[in-house]
């Protein structure tokens, strides 16, 4: 059970500490307290998120209490970004909105009914400013400066608000409140929560342990999976594209992927890690994994229909075997039937800007029928039964 716990875990701090947590648990007869706090910022969950999610249910299905906190104070208040400057603070719509997005995908991973849910502005909001200030106190601005991104941006001159020092302390006295026993997070929350930990000793509560999860890095490869890096594998992706984003990730990443992603057991995974290391092809590893990442968020149905559609997609060199996704001329609302290659292209993909699909024609990744366009104002004749490739994974029929 301690092995299962500790399994990929990136920090434990103290380092014994989770013993003594369990041993206390079971001396006490009682259930642990596992905190999970996250601002409703992007309504999106993905794979990274999901790398902390499943050690919770762990936790759960060993019969501990997950309690979510939902930052819907402290998202309206804007939190610091770990780069170089504060994040924009939310209304309380976005929260709620966030919030229940949110709440509504972490099923995909934990047991909801078995969760406990609460939200910080149950207890921040009611702080009257001399009790704001009293919390304070408990912290110097010189443990603040620990932080690294704050001590990274005062050497650079780079400004801090007040506010931005405010918040880690107001995320700890979240632990306060609920009395956790364990906080978990990512590496990058490592700081937020030894907070936690201070403030629960200086207002004589147990101090609880923190457990940090590896950050997963995102299909690109190189930053941690963030949606607004656009690099993620979301929760809620269509079979499809999950199979899809998971095939595009660099060989580098198998194993990170391996180990966080897929619900493989150990054996297994050591397994694949020697095919990989014996030479064998990337791609056959990655489809295994795409497959085992598909069937944990939907069906193992959806993971072999999946690998089917990306193998006649993307191997079978055929282009009219391609499925199409078709998109009816009048939607396109053009303003008459002759436009450029560019308009056209950025009618069917307007979640790129148009300079991204410009880049996406010349350098050659725009195919039309059976030829491959490279000037961005090429005319076109818009009729219907016109085929379209735009990038690896994007193909549209006019209808």
């Amino acid at each position: 059970m301690l092995h299962t716990l500790k399994e990929n875990t990136a920090i434990i701090l103290p380092e014994n500490g989770l013993e003594e947590k369990l041993a206390q648990a079971d001396k006490e007869n009682r259930k642990l307290s596992i905190k999970l706090g996250f601002d409703p910022t992007a309504p999106d969950l993905h794979l990274g998120h999901a790398v902390v999610l499943k050690k919770l249910r762990q936790f759960q299905d060993l019969g501990h209490q997950i309690i979510i906190v939902v930052g819907s104070f402290t998202a309206r208040i804007g939190d610091p970004t770990g780069k170089n400057k504060a994040r924009k603070p939310l209304s309380a719509e976005e929260v709620k909105h966030n919030a229940q997005t949110y709440i509504d995908q972490l099923s995909k991973v934990i047991d909801i009914e078995k969760t406990k849910i609460v939200f910080n502005s149950d207890w921040l909001d009611r702080l009257d400013f001399s009790e704001v200030i009293q919390l304070l106190s408990k912290v110097t601005v010189a443990q603040l400066m620990h932080r690294n991104d704050f001590n990274k941006r005062f050497t650079e001159n780079t400004p801090i608000a007040v506010h931005e020092l405010v918040y880690p302390i107001l995320q700890g006295f979240d632990s306060v409140k609920i009395e956790c026993d364990i906080e978990m997070g990512g590496t990058d929350q490592l700081f937020n929560c030894t907070m936690g930990r201070q403030l629960q000793e200086v207002h004589h509560l147990p101090a609880q342990i923190v457990m940090c999860m590896p950050l997963l890095k995102g299909i690109d490869g190189k930053e941690k999976m963030s949606k607004s890096l656009n690099n993620i594998i979301g929760l809620t992706d269509k079979p499809n594209e999950m199979f899809g984003k998971t095939m595009s990730i660099p060989d580098s990443l198998i194993d990170e992927f391996i180990d966080l992603a897929t619900d493989f057991s150990a054996e297994r995974k050591k397994s694949l890690k020697a095919r990989m290391e014996k030479g064998e092809n990337p791609m056959n590893i990655k489809k295994l994994i795409a497959k085992n990442i598909i069937s944990q968020y939907h069906h193992h149905e959806d993971a072999e229909n999946a690998e089917q559609f990306f193998n006649n997609q993307f191997q079978n060199k055929n282009f009219d075997s391609k499925t199409f996704e078709p998109v009816p001329i009048h939607s396109l609302k053009l303003q008459q039937n002759r436009t450029t290659v560019l308009e056209l292209c950025h009618h069917l993909r307007n979640d790129l800007s148009k300079s991204a699909v410009r880049r996406l024609i010349e350098s050659g990744s725009v195919q039309i029928d059976t030829i491959k366009i490279v000037e961005p104002e090429q005319m076109i004749e818009v009729v219907e039964g016109i085929k379209i490739k735009m990038g690896k994974r994007k193909f549209f029929k006019l209808v």
